[in-house]
């Protein structure tokens, strides 16, 4: 069963791109993925959303450092290539982007991530805040060709306030 996110979400996805059942896919940690319509060399660029709740004092440095360990448990290698804090006090955020190297389907793949950790406050009580993690996955050579999917579709994530709006 797909992780379910801590705070329901409304997105739209790039034109092309379709949903996937996490399950389905071998991607259960994950509450959603869209995959890219143009596969490069056999590898499907997606788009994952996953989250939590966050533990008082956590940073969204230390969750992004986090999520560099995990990569690197199934990675060959990885590096960090950029990380730059985005958003305001109230509605913070991070994004990083790795360079990794691993082997997916008995392929070994040079790949990049772009991750992008969004931290939201709870409207009824302000002790509580919720992270939601967007990643774009593909190879280093389709990658800058899908970043603008990918940033397109990150103006579409916001709270769900079950308006319709």
């Amino acid at each position: 069963m797909p992780t379910t996110l801590p705070v329901p979400i409304e997105c739209g996805l790039p034109e092309g791109w379709r949903a996937a059942p996490p399950d389905e896919i071998g991607a259960p940690e994950v509450a959603f993925i869209a995959l890219c319509p143009r596969p490069d060399e056999g590898f499907t660029a997606n788009i994952t959303v996953d989250g939590d709740f966050l533990p008082d004092g956590t940073t969204l440095e230390e969750l992004a450092d986090a999520s560099v360990e995990r990569v690197r448990g199934a990675a060959e290698s990885v590096t960090v290539a950029a990380r730059h804090e985005i958003g305001s006090a109230a509605s913070p955020g991070l994004t990083q982007r790795l360079a990794l190297t691993a082997v997916v389907a008995g392929v070994r793949r040079d790949l990049v991530q772009s991750q992008v950790y969004m931290a939201l406050t709870d409207v009824t009580d302000p002790h509580k805040r919720a992270l939601v993690r967007s990643i774009l996955t593909a190879t280093a050579a389709q990658h800058d060709d899908v970043l603008p999917d990918f940033q397109r579709f990150l103006r579409t994530v916001r709270p769900d306030t079950g308006t319709g709006a």
